[in-house]
């Protein structure tokens, strides 16, 4: 039996330390592999967290002209809340939805912001003053984007689905904003403040009004002939009053008409009866003067 170990070992007659120390050699390798592996690993992901750290520090100074020096900007609430649902979007991934969510209602008390964590959000994205921000799950952000205070990014549908907007890169949203529903905005675009977005908004657009119509294209003025292309019910209401007042007009104008026509008839019947009385008069004064007798024994 100690023969056929030892040609399993693939040695002959050497003895039992050798064959244990190449067998031992043989299971301590991957496991050193493996260790070696999880250490880069390990050293990439903490390099990772600590450039998203500069990164973001770095983006608030370039965006924020209050931002007084790195120090200051350790203090700001929309850093707290993005650095967190960093850790939070990590564990909603791997299953553990609920600590992940109780984390983030812990950053909701803290900061003021409400970041789902199911919400993937990009690099660098500044939250600038950030209270009453919220972010659905579904929602897609992507990198360089800034939000201000009272920004939503909500949902308009109860099923389980894709019910969030997507943000592209470079976009900023004023404050008091809505944008709602699985839709898109273009990268480097502009959300004006208190606007309502609720379709799809081209890359390099502005936007204002409620619900949203597009201002600005490309760096160009977009002139809005067609009321109807704001799709507003408050414009809908103004156009069908519109044209109501241009229908009244009309019959005002067709009326005035009629009443000037009748007015000269008035003035033309008016002068008619003048004239037969006058004839009247002047008969009946001929008559009295008695010319009518003179010739009537002719």
């Amino acid at each position: 039996m100690g023969g056929k170990v030892w040609q399993d070992c693939g040695v002959a007659r050497l003895g039992y330390t050798s064959c244990y120390q190449e067998r031992r050699d043989k299971e301590t390798r991957p496991r050193d592999a493996t260790k070696r592996r999880h250490k880069r690993r390990h050293k990439a992901r903490g390099e990772n967290v600590l450039q998203t750290i500069r990164e973001d520090i770095q983006s608030v100074l370039d965006r924020d002209p209050a931002a007084a020096s790195k120090l200051a900007v350790l203090l700001y609430p929309g850093l707290h809340a993005v650095w967190i649902h960093h850790l939070n979007h990590w564990l909603w991934r791997r299953g553990l939805r609920l600590l992940a969510r109780y984390l983030s209602q812990v950053a909701r008390f803290w900061t003021g912001i409400e970041i789902h964590p199911g919400a993937t959000i990009g690099r660098r994205l500044f939250i600038d003053h950030g209270m009453g921000v919220v972010i659905g799950e579904t929602a897609i952000v992507g990198d360089d984007v800034t939000l201000y205070h009272g920004v939503t990014l909500g949902g308009t549908s109860l099923q389980k689905k894709k019910r969030h907007p997507t943000i592209g890169n470079g976009v900023v949203i004023g404050n008091t904003s809505s944008v709602l529903g699985d839709i898109v905005v273009g990268d480097n675009s502009r959300v004006g403040a208190g606007s309502v977005v609720l379709r799809d908004v081209p890359s390099n657009s502005t936007v204002v009004g409620v619900p949203a119509h597009i201002v600005y294209r490309d760096g160009k003025r977009v002139l809005i002939t067609d009321p109807h292309e704001i799709k507003d019910p408050l414009s809908d209401a103004l156009i069908a009053l519109a044209r109501d007042v241009t229908e009244l007009r009309g019959r005002l104008d067709r009326l005035s008409h009629l009443e000037i026509a009748a007015e000269l008839a008035d003035i033309a019947m008016c002068g008619l009866e003048n004239e037969d009385k006058e004839r009247s008069d002047y008969r009946s004064e001929f008559d009295k003067s008695g010319f009518a007798d003179y010739g009537a024994g002719i």
